[in-house]
């Protein structure tokens, strides 16, 4: 530690971390947050530069004082093997934390093995499968957000293959004011998503591709779901994905649900499947009821100076719920340009009428009742 008002250092190397990449440091990392926590001011753990072999570790707060760790140049590695996060369904866990600031640092979630064996997307069960921080290769979903307030994510990279499963970016859920800026993200599901619950997020300068795009949801699966309220998504560049930016709700929703002023604007679409959906009948795998309409209700929406290219013919779907139509849609300054051999871009919507501004390019919606 220094004296006066200088941040105090808690080097992991002194609580005894290797850095070898084959001794596990997890208690070595704990203990330095433990001791760090403890501080009356404000602490740094600091991971110099080296590979850390890392077992499923929580970071638990509420601590005396602000902490930033500082992992500039660290290389974390979770085991390969999913048997070993039993203990917890996260691989580097924070909780409760205020004042906590995250520098640099690779975590690789080391994820070839669990994505072969991963089936929550069919089974709803993924509490097996660890969810990383941020991460090269992650098992499950990169990063959580999850009953947060005021949290700023910068800088971000995330990386894995397009084939893997379930391995969305960010996702966000039951928290306020998430900023996300400086993303550029890889990976096998949605870039950045959005569950219920989250309410003033900032999405901006992110960089998605491959993957399934930038979503808000799905919504209305489950009873009691919170609303979503307030998300912008801005000057935004995607490419090779399999939708653009998209609102996707499940039929047959067990109870009512709120979705409104969601924004997106200025997004450019390099190759992207449905660049602009909002899709109220999201039903992967069949395993819903699309004759029941969504109870969500979505409204105050708008999508504006979006441009670039559609990898499919059908570039702009706004399919809304016959049962809970949408309302105040705006569509604005839309060029989306489509290169197959069956003609032009098109669009399409349903249980919507939108305000159209600007140069619409597919034209405008045709609206049908079905």
């Amino acid at each position: 530690m220094v004296a006066g008002n200088r941040a105090a250092d808690f080097d992991v190397k002194k609580y005894g971390a290797k850095a070898d990449g084959k001794s596990d440091d997890s208690t070595a990392i704990a203990n330095a947050w433990k001791e760090a926590c403890k501080s009356t001011r404000p602490s740094n753990v600091v991971i110099p530069k080296g590979n850390y072999l890392v077992g499923p570790i929580k970071i638990q707060g509420p601590c005396q004082a602000p902490i930033t760790i500082r992992a500039d140049q660290a290389h974390f590695m979770a085991p390969a093997d999913v048997s070993k996060f039993k203990s917890q369904n996260g691989w580097f866990s924070f909780q409760s934390i205020n004042g906590f600031t995250l520098l640099g640092g690779i975590f690789d979630g080391q994820g070839q093995i669990a994505w072969k064996q991963n089936d929550c997307a069919k089974t709803g069960k993924c509490g097996s499968m660890p969810i990383d921080v941020t991460s090269l290769d992650s098992k499950l979903f990169h990063m959580n957000v999850l009953n947060c307030k005021n949290v700023t994510l910068q800088h971000i990279k995330i990386s894995a293959p397009e084939e893997s499963l379930n391995t969305d970016g960010i996702h966000i859920g039951r928290s306020n004011g998430i900023n996300v800026s400086g993303a550029d993200i890889k990976t096998g599901d949605d870039c950045v998503s959005l569950g219920d619950g989250s309410q003033q997020v900032n999405i901006e300068k992110v960089s998605c591709g491959p993957g399934h795009g930038i979503a808000i949801g799905s919504l209305g699966r489950y009873n009691n779901e919170e609303p979503v309220i307030g998300i912008t998504v801005r000057n935004c560049t995607i490419t090779n994905t399999m939708n653009g930016v998209r609102v996707k709700t499940w039929p047959a929703s067990p109870s009512a649900g709120i979705a409104r002023d969601l924004h997106f604007e200025n997004i450019v679409m390099n190759n992207v499947s449905t660049p602009v959906l909002i899709d109220q009948e999201y039903c992967p795998y069949n395993e819903c009821d699309k004759q029941v309409p969504s109870r969500v209700k979505i409204s105050n929406v708008s999508f504006k100076d979006i441009r670039g290219t559609s990898a499919s013919q059908l570039a702009v779907q706004i399919k809304c719920s016959k049962g809970n139509p949408c309302e105040n849609v705006e569509l604005s300054n839309i060029n989306l340009g489509y290169h197959g051999k069956n003609g032009s871009a098109t669009s399409e919507c349903a249980n919507v009428k939108p305000k159209l501004t600007g140069h619409l390019f597919p034209p405008a919606c045709k609206v049908s009742s079905t």
